[in-house]
């Protein structure tokens, strides 16, 4: 299961966050971009030590700030198979150098050749 398939099936569920800083959001998810952006609407702040609360109609979270997040179990099941499974295989692999490098015989710049 991928991270993001998973953030994208919790769209308009509750959803749990701790910062790397301490504090915590506890909100409905909106939308989450590929660098695991979030938007939150009716979102609860909590701050590190708990003895401050905020309440945040909307808010956007970065995702290099978060440190974990919580979703309900049910999501879990809600998930497509993995993507990365389904794509087809490159057949390409494994036979040598495709591009660039120096070496081979009409090349210039070797060692010893000036």
């Amino acid at each position: 299961m991928l991270p993001l398939s998973l953030l994208r099936a919790a769209v308009d569920n509750p959803i749990l966050l701790e910062l790397k800083n301490g504090d915590t959001y506890n909100g409905t998810l909106v939308n989450c971009d590929s660098y695991m952006n979030m938007n939150l609407k009716g979102v609860i702040c909590t701050s590190r030590d708990g003895s401050k609360f905020w309440k945040i109609e909307e808010c956007y979270v970065r995702g290099m700030t978060i440190k974990y997040c919580r979703i309900p179990n049910q999501i879990i099941d809600e998930v497509p198979a993995d993507e990365a499974l389904e794509r087809p295989q490159r057949s390409d692999r494994g036979k040598g150098r495709r591009r660039g490098g120096f070496g081979g015989r009409d090349r210039k710049g070797g060692r010893g050749r000036g």
